[in-house]
């Protein structure tokens, strides 16, 4: 009996041994993985870049803030001496106003002072050169006629009596007026993060060549007012800025671009002339920086439109990252002129 079983166990136990080999083997039929392919190289980050200034961000910092770029209308006479919050600004521009003196639109996105003044009016030229980013402005106000027009381009601003606003009674009206942009751009936060477009084409030190010495620049806007420049350590320095000591804006660049004079289609309340910029079209561009000059052309297709640059042979022109001051310069030679020396 003993051996009879295990004759009979003995077939099923190799059998069973055997199905347990078979499957440890494998099946050689199944494609085998080829690892002789190259794997995917990863996408180098692009790293985040400030839209008014080119400049990269540091990590971890977003670029896409929850409120707008904030152009905050600056009195540019004597009388606005001495200008608070300036040297906070991203960028600049200068306009000519009325009585041959002129104006600044000074853009903030990456910073925002508590306090900032003398706070003036806004023109009609404001448009071009707000529109681009879809900025808004700070204003003391405006002619009926200029307000109208800047609602028609659907231009939000802030004025007296606005978040922010109040009179320096250390000061003599019209040029006591300032404001708080933190508390402005708390009435602009819609809970949308977005980042600006690029207000001017930026590029690199190496994008920069073929310039010739230019380390003065006097930039005229007729009248009585001119804007002189000196390159000192690495920036332009405003030698008759109206800003107060350690608080000036140094540009890393001087934009000179030359535009057209139209008439805004009113007076002053002293009978003056009111002069419109036309900050669309194109025209000559002067790009100074490090320094240096290099000549061109600008050109803006509508006033919401970036501005584009290009050299004299017509090649794409690039203005280096960092800050910027722009010279809205009358191409009339009897309200404006720029000239430079070594």
């Amino acid at each position: 009996m003993r051996v009879s079983s295990l004759r009979t166990a003995l077939p099923a136990t190799l059998v069973a041994l055997s199905l347990a080999l078979a499957g440890c083997g494998g099946d050689d039929s199944k494609p085998k993985s080829d690892d002789s392919k190259p794997s995917a190289s990863p996408t180098p980050e692009v790293p985040a870049t400030w839209p008014l200034t080119g400049l990269e961000a540091k990590d971890g910092q977003s670029v896409a803030l929850d409120h707008p770029v904030i152009v905050t209308k600056i009195d540019n006479s004597p009388n606005s001496a001495p200008q608070i919050g300036l040297s906070k600004a991203d960028l600049v521009v200068e306009e000519l106003v009325e009585g041959g003196i002129t104006r600044l639109a000074a853009f903030y996105y990456s910073q925002l002072p508590g306090d900032i003044g003398p706070v003036r009016s806004m023109r009609a030229s404001d448009i071009g050169i707000v529109s681009p980013v879809k900025g808004v402005i700070t204003t003391s106000g405006a002619a009926g006629v200029t307000i109208s027009r800047i609602n028609g381009a659907h231009i939000k601003f802030f004025q007296e009596g606005g978040p922010g606003f109040y009179r320096n009674n250390s000061r003599h009206a019209p040029y006591n007026l300032f404001t708080s942009l933190q508390k402005i751009a708390k009435a602009t936060e819609d809970g949308k993060d977005a980042r600006p477009a690029d207000y001017l084409p930026w590029g690199t030190e190496a994008d920069f060549t073929g310039g010739v010495p230019a380390a003065t620049i006097r930039a005229s806007f007729g009248g009585s007012h001119a804007t002189n420049w000196t390159f000192q350590g690495g920036k332009y320095v405003n030698t008759n800025s109206n800003a107060a000591q350690g608080d000036r804006f140094q540009p890393d660049t001087v934009l000179v671009l030359r535009v057209k004079i139209g008439d805004a289609g009113y007076r002053d309340p002293a009978g003056n002339f009111v002069p419109e910029s036309h900050f669309v079209g194109k025209g000559k561009a002067q790009v100074f920086h490090n320094g240096q000059v290099v000549e061109g052309t600008w050109s803006k297709d509508k006033l919401s439109s970036p501005v584009t640059l290009a050299t004299a042979d017509g090649t794409a022109l690039k203005v280096p990252a960092g800050k910027v001051w722009i010279e809205l310069v009358p191409v009339d030679a009897n309200r404006g002129s720029v000239t430079y020396g070594k």
